[in-house]
């Protein structure tokens, strides 16, 4: 019964409101986080809406050759 309850909700987040799902987040560079995004990130999007954020950082990383 437990297991039914946490499918409903993982469900009726993913359908809520401007959620765009961990997929979009981690090929955009950001990570999902659960509350507020951490020093030195900004909030993209949500990977489920209102719960989890998708993070970005805000200087972009640059890798030298």
């Amino acid at each position: 019964m437990g297991i039914l309850v946490l499918v409903f909700i993982f469900i009726s987040l993913t359908q809520h409101g401007d959620a765009h799902g961990p997929d979009s987040c981690n090929h955009g560079g950001g990570l999902c986080r659960v509350g507020t995004c951490i020093s030195g990130e900004y909030l993209a999007h949500y990977c489920f809406e209102p719960i989890i954020l998708c993070c970005k950082n805000l200087s972009p990383t640059t890798t030298e050759s």
